[in-house]
């Protein structure tokens, strides 16, 4: 008879779960840094328009976004059909566009201001009426840095 006894050697052993809290921890930490939340929920129809000579915005920071179009299928009962205006979440007028100017600035600092661009993301199909307005309000509060963003490919397709 011996006094030691053989180690059951059959089985796997335990996994350890001393770690399993720093890989959920990790695991979380990548997620939020790789996951980018969206801005606005989109209340228009937004074909943009193609280019073929296009440059990319590098400072998204700096940027301020100005939607037109016509009222996507879920808002055109109670928006109507005709072309509107989005600034931020909400429909507005011309008008509007000074306020969201000077709120857009007013929460950027002063030496941003000369950086900011004002992004018009206007569907192909817009009224150059609108258009207008729009760039003349911009003109009005003197945001002279005005970016047209489209879609690449053919413009004459």
């Amino acid at each position: 008879m011996s006094k030691f006894k053989k180690k059951n050697t059959e089985g796997t052993p335990a996994i350890s779960t001393a770690s399993l809290p720093d890989i959920v921890f990790m695991l979380l930490f990548f997620f939020m840094t790789a996951t980018t939340m969206k801005d606005t929920d989109l209340k228009i129809e937004n074909t943009l328009p193609k280019a073929n000579q296009t440059a990319k915005l590098h400072k998204k920071e700096y940027v301020m976004y100005i939607y037109a179009g016509k009222p996507s299928e879920r808002y055109r009962a109670t928006l109507g059909g005709s072309d509107r205006i989005q600034l931020a979440d909400k429909m507005a007028s011309p008008s509007e566009i000074r306020n969201f100017i000077i709120t857009e600035r007013a929460q950027r600092n002063s030496e941003d201001e000369k950086y900011l661009t004002a992004s018009l993301k206007i569907d192909k199909n817009v009224k150059m009426g609108l258009v207008g307005a729009i760039k003349l309000e911009l003109r009005k509060i003197e945001q002279l840095k005005v970016n047209y963003t489209t879609a690449q490919g053919n413009p004459v397709e």
